[in-house]
């Protein structure tokens, strides 16, 4: 394994506002890859526990209260995908990265289908997983927050704490979501690219997939515009405007 210095030195000092540490929780049956993980992530100077079963993992989930998961989709009983959402029962929006072997396009689609924030194959360096585990951190808004209130028509999100609402209805996101949210009502009437939404959401081009922005702006207007006039639009061979609906 690298050294401390090599992993970690260029990553952000992350805590929660108060300062305590960042909790994580790790879920594999490789025993051996959970504790690689689990020191990489305790270099970053994070609370790391590991299960090694989906129900460790539930049980560890509930007393420990993590603020990010690393799951192993290819789980003994209870697979990864299931376990996410097991979780996310009494810990809603939980920020998840996950971990298998598959590599398929299909594969990693339907682990981000399945409400992870991001999806690593195997086999990963660990400067990219502590990289990608950081930025999903940053994302969620578990470190101090801003305080400022975006509006858009009757669209607010409000940054801390992290609430969004719309004809004062309090909309749930994940924090992925919640990201892609912001970015949009940063730039209220004007039009970002697929290239842009990547780089600003993700920090990364996906390995130029597109279509996740796709997937995660289909989320959004299933919570943003269900039911109500619409507010974001697709601009056809340019990408997507968020603008106050027409009523």
């Amino acid at each position: 394994m690298a050294s401390s210095s090599s992993l970690t030195d260029h990553l952000p000092h992350l805590t929660h506002p108060d300062g305590s540490p960042i909790r994580a929780l790790v879920v594999d049956d490789e025993p051996s890859l959970a504790e690689l993980m689990r020191a990489g992530l305790q270099m970053s100077g994070w609370n790391v526990r590991v299960a090694n079963d989906g129900d460790r993992a539930i049980k560890t989930a509930r007393e420990f209260r993590p603020d990010v998961l690393v799951l192993d989709v290819m789980l003994p009983g209870l697979d990864g995908v299931a376990l996410l959402g097991k979780i996310r029962t009494f810990a809603p929006g939980l920020p998840a990265l996950f971990l298998t072997a598959k590599d398929a396009v299909e594969d990693r689609l339907a682990g981000l289908a399945a409400g992870g924030d991001d999806y690593v194959t195997k086999p990963f360096s660990m400067e990219e997983v502590l990289l990608r585990l950081h930025r999903i951190v940053q994302r969620s808004g578990v470190t101090a927050g801003t305080g400022a209130e975006l509006v858009v028509g009757d669209l607010q999100l409000n940054q801390d704490p992290r609430e969004v609402t719309r004809g004062g209805e309090r909309i749930a996101l994940t924090a992925t979501q919640y990201e892609l949210l912001r970015y949009l009502m940063e730039n209220p009437r004007r039009v970002v690219s697929k290239a842009q939404i990547l780089e600003r959401v993700w920090n990364y081009d996906f390995g130029g997939e597109a279509n996740i922005v796709e997937l995660y702006i289909s989320y959004l207007r299933k919570r943003i515009d269900a039911n109500r006039p619409p507010m974001i639009h697709t601009i056809r061979g340019a990408g997507y405007v968020l603008k106050p609906a027409v009523r």
